[in-house]
């Protein structure tokens, strides 16, 4: 068993980024731009955008962070974002999710321009993506993709299992797994709760996906001997004998099913480093298509 240390990958990601971006600067041209929003004062949100702000610090990105309060009206959101859509500056826009529920997520990520959206949640975005067409790729698959790379897992002819089927995550994963191409054309089954026989469609797999985000979901015996078991689940739980108060789950029981692993993700520092490694390379993609 080989774990896929995603701090490992999205750190050489980083460090090649770095490099390209002090060449834009040394060559009197302008670095990438990201700006992200960030409504309310949830703790899990302000975690991931703090972390999104610090890697651009570290490749040498612009960044700008705005805040507004939960109180926010929808008027006020669609008014920054025409804004930055226009500003010639500013080459990526991310909204952090989740919106309160008086905001309607999918009306401002439609608003972004595409061509900001390094997030890769427009529809455009999107529909590129289902037709093979160049264009940003959804920041979590995108990473997945890039950690398989990393470590030169072969998936053509493979059987994946995707588990969970979001926009976000499961939906542009069965995409990318099964499209032309490095670590692609293998053959994909998207599972979800009305699966029948989840467990014995799981033990078919030579990659599980597990991106539903229900905590330590699949047990030993829903994995095969062998099999690259990635883990996409970030849950906090309840755990008083922590100094916060809760750990990190993820989707897998991490214990009992790595031992029948030939490679899977931890959880930290498995598929989380590489989401964002995959922002900043679609900023930097983003700029680099701006010129």
């Amino acid at each position: 068993m080989q774990i896929l240390n995603g701090k490992e990958a999205a750190q050489a990601i980083k460090d090649s980024l770095k490099i390209e971006v002090a060449q834009l600067a040394a060559n009197g041209r302008e670095v990438p731009h990201l700006v992200a929003i960030l409504v309310g004062n949830n703790g899990a949100s302000e975690t991931y955008v703090a972390a999104k702000v610090k890697a651009c610090e570290e490749v040498g990105f612009k960044s700008t962070l705005i805040r507004f309060e939960e109180s926010v009206t929808s008027f006020r959101l669609f008014e920054t974002i025409r804004e930055l859509n226009g500003d010639p500056d500013v080459d990526g826009i991310l909204v952090q999710l989740p919106l309160p529920a008086h905001i309607s997520s999918e009306e401002i990520i439609n608003a972004i321009d595409p061509a900001k959206d390094v997030d890769g949640f427009h529809p455009s975005t999107v529909g590129k993506l289902v037709l093979g067409q160049p264009t940003f790729i959804p920041a979590t698959p995108y990473g997945i993709m890039l950690l398989l790379a990393h470590y030169k897992i072969e998936t053509k002819g493979k059987h994946a299992v995707v588990i969970g089927r979001s926009n976000i995550v499961g939906r542009p994963m069965s995409i990318l797994l099964s499209a032309a191409g490095p670590q692609g054309n293998a053959t994909v089954t998207i599972c979800h709760s009305h699966t029948v026989n989840l467990s014995e469609i799981c033990r078919s797999a030579d990659i599980v996906i597990a991106a539903l985000g229900r905590p330590g979901f699949v047990k030993a015996d829903m994995v095969k001997e062998g099999a690259v078991v990635i883990d996409v689940g970030i849950t906090r739980v309840d755990d008083p004998t922590k100094k916060k108060g809760y750990r990190i789950s993820g989707d897998v029981d991490f214990d009992a099913v790595a031992p029948k692993a030939s490679f899977i993700t931890p959880v930290p520092g498995g598929v989380g480093p590489m989401t964002i490694a995959a922002l900043m390379k679609n900023t930097f993609h983003a700029c680099a298509l701006k010129h």
